[in-house]
């Protein structure tokens, strides 16, 4: 065992649960591990149907960046396969989850991506209610025991290259494709639009 992996492992021990943890304790970090992501979608969609150009560019931006980390995270996987901590018997896992490699974390890089684009932009409420909610999942997978620290570190490295592959793309493109998704939206949600139920 390396230095680093053994690093890694002691980590995950220090915050791992285990079998005389309270119920409650691991009850809420099964929750934040498992319904917080939703928060991801629930703030895209809220700067896209109440904001303005800026936030509906910053929204469509972040998809990007999360898709193309996602990406790479699929790529990693194929090629260099880490094992979950219940795959290698260490520590205790309190949820059932397929035995798909571990690194980088998924949760974490959507997390992440969309943190650091919404920060970039100068969002800062909702960047760091991203930034926050992404600490508290990273935190809860690992007390549970599907994750291992570096995995969540490898998460936030991952949407950084992402971030960096998609500024220029989005510089020479960005703003053709928000013109083109929101006239696509426009045309799609003409009557509650209409109504004045969402923002034009």
């Amino acid at each position: 065992m390396t230095t680093l992996e053994a690093f890694n492992q002691a980590l995950f021990l220090t915050i791992n649960a285990t079998t005389s943890t309270p119920h409650w304790q691991i009850g809420v970090a099964l929750a934040v591990a498992d319904y917080v992501v939703y928060l991801v979608p629930l703030v895209l969609g809220a700067l896209w149907l109440l904001g303005g150009q800026h936030q509906r560019e910053t929204a469509i931006r972040a998809c990007c960046v999360a898709l193309l980390a996602l990406g790479f995270n699929q790529i990693i996987g194929l090629y260099w396969m880490h094992p979950r901590p219940f795959m290698m018997g260490v520590g205790h896992t309190f949820i059932e989850h397929a035995p798909d490699s571990s690194f980088p974390s998924d949760h974490g890089t959507v997390f992440a991506s969309v943190a650091l684009t919404l920060l970039v932009a100068r969002m800062r409420w909702y960047g760091s209610l991203m930034l926050v909610a992404g600490l508290a999942v990273a935190w809860a997978r690992l007390f549970i025991g599907v994750h291992f620290p570096l995995d969540m570190a490898g998460a936030v490295v991952i949407a950084c290259v992402a971030f960096a592959v998609v500024m220029p793309l989005w510089s020479l493109a960005g703003e053709a494709v928000t013109n083109a998704l929101i006239a696509l939206y426009r045309k799609l949600l003409a009557w509650p639009i209409g109504r004045g139920w969402i923002s034009q």
